[in-house]
């Protein structure tokens, strides 16, 4: 009798024991099956992300995190791979070659990854240098203030400067598709025009005409300025509005911009004519006056003149 409980005793302890050792087994199954990791996430901006996931599938990864893919991304490892631990999931940029071969995808051609890229038509690039012309000013000298009698006489000849500009020029289909400066050098600075503007010597008597006497007038106590001239195009204004800063339209023969010492609608005489102050300009400043023209090529006719000007009283 002993003996048979001996051995039920026995027999307990052992089904105990494997109970246990069933139970323990199930336990490390379910943690492996539920195992949570770190998974580090590069962005193509350089940004890192830290992820907890119990997933393995890259893909399944993004989009748990709500990480989409743009046309002109790719991912390493690949959407379909499993990462393993200490893998980090990298976004980068895709080449241009790898975007070209993806639309050519989409479009549902069947070909190999060499058909593809014999299709494809790179994109090369080249160092350019080029030289152009700088303009040169025409400066008038005018000594004659409000006569019309008078003489020009160039006292030096103009010369054009030279810049050598270096671009980085990018070519397909060996056309020009995109051109950058990478450098600017003045090899040659411009020689300016400068002419002479003198009064002719008469001998002959006479009164002044009246208009000539008002300007004499009006140039009494005159202040020299050096004398520009602008027109209404985007080269000269960066707009091409023909709005003053006054609200005026700009009119030639009538509209001047002045530095602010001189009040809009201030008359002022520029050697012998009269103009009024409508325009202002981030230039105009000290003693320079921009006198409005018709058309650009006026404008550089004008050039830079160096004439008496007084306000009308």
């Amino acid at each position: 009798m002993k003996k048979r409980v001996r051995t039920s005793n026995y027999i307990r302890k052992i089904l105990g024991l494997v109970l246990v050792i069933i139970l323990l087994s199930g336990i490390g199954v379910l943690a492996t099956n539920f195992q949570v990791e770190d998974v580090k996430i590069q962005l193509q901006n350089g940004y890192e992300l830290t992820a907890l996931t119990k997933s393995k599938k890259v893909e399944d990864i993004l989009e748990e995190n709500n990480i989409v893919l743009k046309e002109d991304e790719k991912v390493s490892p690949d959407l379909n791979e499993e990462i393993i631990p200490g893998t980090t999931i990298k976004i980068t940029n895709k080449s241009a070659q790898e975007v070209q071969i993806a639309k050519v995808s989409e479009e549902g051609t069947q070909a190999s990854i060499d058909e593809l890229l014999e299709n494809y038509t790179p994109i090369t690039e080249k160092i350019i240098t080029e030289q152009q012309p700088i303009p040169f000013e025409t400066v008038t000298k005018n000594a004659t203030e409000d006569t019309e009698d008078t003489t020009s006489k160039v006292l030096q000849e103009g010369e054009e400067g030279i810049k050598q500009i270096t671009y980085k020029v990018k070519f397909q289909n060996e056309e020009e598709i995109e051109r950058t400066v990478i450098s600017e050098e003045v090899i040659k600075e411009p020689k300016n025009k400068i002419v002479q503007i003198t009064k002719n010597a008469t001998s002959r008597a006479g009164s002044m005409p009246r208009t000539s006497a008002i300007a004499a007038q009006a140039t009494t106590g005159a202040v020299t300025y050096k004398v520009t001239a602008y027109c209404s195009c985007s080269r000269c204004c960066g707009k091409a509005t023909g709005r003053t800063a006054s609200g005026t339209r700009a009119t030639a023969g009538r509209t001047v911009a002045a530095p602010g010492n001189f009040a809009f609608g201030t008359k002022l005489n520029i050697g012998g004519k009269i103009y009024t102050v409508e325009d202002r300009g981030g230039a105009i400043q000290g003693n320079r006056i921009d006198i409005y023209v018709d058309s650009h090529s006026s404008a550089l006719k004008w050039g830079v003149r160096y004439l008496p000007v007084s306000v009308v009283k």
